[in-house]
């Protein structure tokens, strides 16, 4: 064991380990979720680490061995090393502190290493006056916040196209399908199934471009404001400089924020980029909701696709087989709904010239991203393309369906209509039957027709 010392007092930390005692502090204390650090979000705190300490050694305020020891080791990370060491938990007190002292002192003392000193030789390179300089966990940790979101978007958007262009080739297989289109559950007038999975296409669609307008929320940063914005204890070109060098590294179109000490307050691009989610996760779910009812049955539901067997539906009922997959996805959304209200509860309780609820902020919009990039892939690949119509039960819940009424109204006016089908869902016979029995003229049933755009 090595003995290390902070404000607080003395702790004794594993001699090999890289992280150190406000690591160790941090891990004492917050046992909530029984996670670590986001991969992503690791590599992002590596990568703002690393721009920070080109800067600083540009700007001749860090020395060039310092610097350099620091970039190989934020390196290393961004590279997938180290992570092990990072072992706070995402959910903490301290508006983040844990989480950017965590990083600072496995760069410390990676870099040690490279300069040839043993682990907690802080005097080579020491985690607050190097590996921090110019910083302050208020500008550090939501500027890696911004880039694991952006990390995020890329993926979702990939799984959003992929179903989405399903859709879109099953509303051209099922162009040509006429069946019962439905309102409130009950049945309504004609559409087209190709219609209605188009619709499906135009939704996943919107929400693209939605997710793509959250995005540029999230790209304008706070580096260089430190403690509230004011960017005290940093270089006065920090922030710029900074910028350059992280948009090299991440190849993110980043910008400083226009108020800096706004940025640090304020964290409600997080929940612009959550509600973007949450719209997306609405729609999926009411999707999921029409497949799951489009195909119930199989033999008194609707019926009319098929959707993959993927596993047996129940334990005591055989042959049963159920939507799991439509059913997850609703699962996904659920959870992405709820995390939008957590996500926007935090935001508003910050106080002052500081959020300190970034941290679930952030853990509940990585699981967001998550669930539904995962939730989508599964939902298109196990469900969607593998749908089938069955065109005979599309056609025969159309002929039993009173959807003729709503044409006849044009000739006969809305109260006789009405009363025609009305008695047609009575006696089981058709509406054209029916009207015949009401002395409608052949003439005007024979040029009943519903239009399909």
């Amino acid at each position: 064991m090595r003995i290390e010392k902070d404000s607080v007092g003395y702790l004794e930390i594993p001699q090999d380990s890289y992280y150190g005692v406000h690591t160790q502090r941090a891990v004492n204390n917050f046992n909530i979720t029984g996670h670590r650090l986001d991969r992503d979000f690791i590599i992002s705190l590596a990568e703002v680490k690393k721009a920070v300490a080109q800067a600083n050694s540009e700007l001749n305020v860090l020395s060039k061995e310092k610097a350099e020891a620091i970039v190989q080791a934020a390196d290393e990370v961004i590279d997938g090393k180290l992570h092990e060491a990072i072992l706070v938990d995402p959910i903490q007190g301290g508006a983040g502190t844990s989480s950017n002292m965590n990083i600072n002192e496995v760069l410390a003392n990676r870099a040690i290493e490279l300069l040839g000193g043993e682990k907690g030789d802080y005097k080579l390179i020491n985690p607050n006056d190097d590996v921090n300089r110019g910083q302050s966990t208020n500008d550090i940790y939501p500027t890696a916040g911004k880039l694991t979101m952006l990390k995020k978007v890329p993926k979702l958007m990939a799984q959003l196209d992929a179903l989405s262009q399903t859709f879109l080739q099953k509303a051209v297989e099922f162009q040509d399908i006429m069946k019962l289109g439905r309102t409130q559950l009950q049945d309504a007038v004609p559409i087209t199934l190709g219609q209605e999975f188009h619709a499906y296409y135009s939704v996943i669609k919107r929400g693209m471009h939605r997710l793509s307008i959250a995005k540029t929320e999230i790209e304008a940063i706070n580096i260089g404001g430190t403690a509230i914005g004011t960017g005290i204890s940093a270089h006065p070109e920090l922030s710029q400089t900074a910028l350059q060098k992280l948009r090299e590294i991440t190849g993110e179109n980043l910008v400083i924020s226009d108020d800096l000490v706004d940025a640090t307050q304020n964290v409600e691009s997080f929940v612009v980029l959550s509600d973007s989610l949450k719209a997306i996760a609405v729609s999926l779910s009411k999707v999921a909701n029409d497949i799951r009812l489009l195909s119930s049955g199989p033999k008194t539901g609707i019926g009319e696709i098929k959707i993959p067997a993927r596993q047996n539906g129940s334990s005591i009922m055989p042959g049963k087989i159920n939507p799991v997959i439509p059913e997850v996805m609703n699962q996904c959304a659920f959870l992405v709904m709820g995390n939008n209200v957590t996500i926007g509860l935090a935001a508003e309780h910050g106080q002052l010239e500081l959020n300190a609820f970034e941290p679930v902020i952030f853990y509940k919009l990585i699981e967001s991203f998550e669930a539904l990039t995962n939730g989508i892939q599964t939902f298109n690949e196990n469900c969607v393309k593998g749908i089938e119509a069955d065109r005979e039960r599309c056609q025969e819940n159309l002929e039993r369906s009173t959807y003729m009424a709503t044409p006849l109204a044009e000739k006969i006016g809305y109260e006789q209509a009405a009363d025609i089908a009305k008695e047609s869902v009575a006696s089981g016979k058709t509406v054209k039957e029916v009207a015949k029995i009401f002395n409608i003229s052949d003439d005007i049933l024979n040029d009943l027709k519903v239009t399909i755009k």
